[in-house]
């Protein structure tokens, strides 16, 4: 059920947006480039709107954020309860879960951080 819910939310929005970016090309693509620069994306000066802008409610879009919505659903923590095997990408590139990581009744510990 939760993912029906949020597939109909999903494609409404992308709906919804791919109608008002053809009604209104500019206010869309203003508006675009101020979620940009929320998330800094606009600050590669190697990575312009036309690069990214344009995919805002295509098709691709709409199924990478169902997948993302999706998999979130598995990845509910709740306090008491064990955590929950979240997927991850090593660095090599293999698809592995957290949980693989612990080793005997040691605890796993979490870092995460950037370099930029």
């Amino acid at each position: 059920l939760q993912k029906i819910l949020i597939l109909l939310q999903v494609t409404l929005s992308v709906v919804v947006g791919k109608t008002l970016m053809i009604l209104f090309p500019n206010a869309v693509k203003r508006y675009i480039l101020k979620m940009g620069e929320k998330s800094r994306m606009n600050q590669n000066p190697k990575f312009s709107y036309e690069n990214w802008g344009p995919t805002f409610f295509s098709f691709k879009y709409l199924q990478f954020v169902l997948k993302v919505k999706w998999k979130r659903l598995e990845d509910e923590a709740y306090e008491g309860h064990p955590a929950p095997n979240t997927p991850v990408v090593t660095l090599g590139g293999e698809l592995c879960h957290v949980l693989d990581f612990m080793k005997d009744d040691r605890p796993l510990i979490l870092n995460f951080g950037s370099c930029t």
